[in-house]
C-alpha cells in the first residue's frame, strides 16, 4: 500500500507547487481535483496536461487519479428529469478520463454528489438503467487510456445514488465492465452503521481505491473510525492500492493536515499491522 493526499487541501497553490510539498512531507502520490486547475478540464490545455506529468515524474511523485471530477462551471449533472442520464454529462466523464490518462493518472473517483443524485424516487429504476448504460460506455473508454473509473458509495445526507458497498457492487455488477470498479470512502462507510470489516471484506472483489478520512470527515485518527479494524481488514483482503487522504475542514492549514494524516496513518499500520508504509 502507497499513500496520497487530495490536493484541494492546498487552496490556492498551484499544483507544480504542491507536488513539492507532497514529496517533502513523505507522500507517494497526489489525487487531483480538476476544479482546483481550470472551471472545467476542457480548458485545461495539452501543455498544462503534459506539465504536470512531466514535473510529477521529475519529484517521483505519482499521479493517483482524479476525484471531484463534476464539480466545473458547467451544467453535467448526471441525470436529467426523467431519470436519463444527460449526453452532456456522459460526454464530460469521458473528457475526465482522457484527461486523467494525459496527467499520468490511472484512478478516476466518481463521487460529485450533488451532480450525481436521482431527481426524484419516481424515476430512480429508470435512472439506474440509464446510468447502467452510460458508465459500460465510460468503461470502453476507460480501458482504452488505461484508467479505472471507480464509482464511490457516499453517505444519504450527501446523494441519493449508491449510499452504501452493496449498492455500489450491484451497479458495478450491472455495468459488468472490468474498468468500472468500487472505492470505499471512511467518512461514507461510517454512515452504513456497519463493522468496517463486513464492508471493507463485502468489496474486496472490486476494491481498487480507498479514501482515508475519519467519520467527522476530517485527519485520520481525528474521529470515532476505528482504524485498528480499518487496517486489519485491508490487510486480510490483501489491498495493494493507494490509501488516500481526504478531508473536508482545511483548518487549521494545509500543512499540519498532511503531516498529521500521513502521521497517523503511517502509525496504525506499524501498530495495527506490522507494516512500514
Amino acid at each position: 500500500m502507497k499513500l496520497s493526499i487530495c490536493n484541494e487541501v492546498f487552496s490556492g497553490m498551484d499544483i507544480t507547487e504542491v507536488l513539492l510539498y507532497v514529496k517533502r512531507f513523505g507522500y507517494n502520490g497526489i489525487e487531483i481535483a480538476p476544479f482546483t486547475m481550470g472551471s472545467n478540464v476542457e480548458k485545461i490545455s495539452s501543455d498544462r496536461r503534459r506539465e504536470i506529468r512531466k514535473k510529477a515524474i521529475e519529484n517521483s511523485i505519482e499521479i493517483v487519479g482524479t476525484h471531484w471530477v463534476l464539480v466545473c462551471d458547467k451544467n453535467v449533472n448526471l441525470f436529467n428529469e426523467l431519470g436519463e442520464v444527460r449526453k452532456e454529462a456522459l460526454k464530460y466523464l469521458i473528457t475526465v478520463v482522457e484527461f486523467t490518462s494525459e496527467i499520468g493518472g490511472r484512478i478516476v473517483v466518481f463521487g460529485s454528489p450533488k451532480q450525481r443524485s436521482i431527481p426524484s424516487k419516481e424515476v430512480f429504476k429508470k435512472a439506474w438503467d440509464s446510468a447502467v448504460s452510460a458508465f459500460r460506455e465510460i468503461g470502453d473508454s476507460a480501458k482504452e487510456k488505461m484508467v479505472v473509473f471507480c464509482i464511490e458509495p457516499l453517505s444519504k445526507d450527501q446523494t441519493n445514488f449508491i449510499n452504501n458497498v452493496s449498492e455500489a457492487i450491484k451497479f458495478i455488477k450491472d455495468v459488468d465492465h472490468e474498468n468500472i470498479r468500487l472505492i470505499l470512502d471512511v467518512r461514507s462507510m461510517c454512515d452504513e452503521k456497519r463493522s468496517f470489516r463486513d464492508i471493507i471484506k463485502e468489496g474486496k472483489t472490486y476494491l481498487e481505491h480507498f479514501h482515508a478520512n475519519d467519520c467527522n470527515g476530517y485527519i485520520p485518527g481525528s474521529g470515532s473510525a476505528n482504524y485498528k479494524e480499518i487496517v486489519q481488514s485491508l490487510i486480510e483482503i490483501e489491498y495493494s492500492g493507494y490509501l488516500s487522504v481526504e478531508v473536508f475542514d482545511y483548518q487549521p492549514n494545509a500543512e499540519t493536515i498532511a503531516v498529521k494524516s500521513l502521521e497517523n496513518l503511517k502509525k496504525f499500520f506499524r501498530e495495527y499491522g506490522n507494516i512500514a508504509l
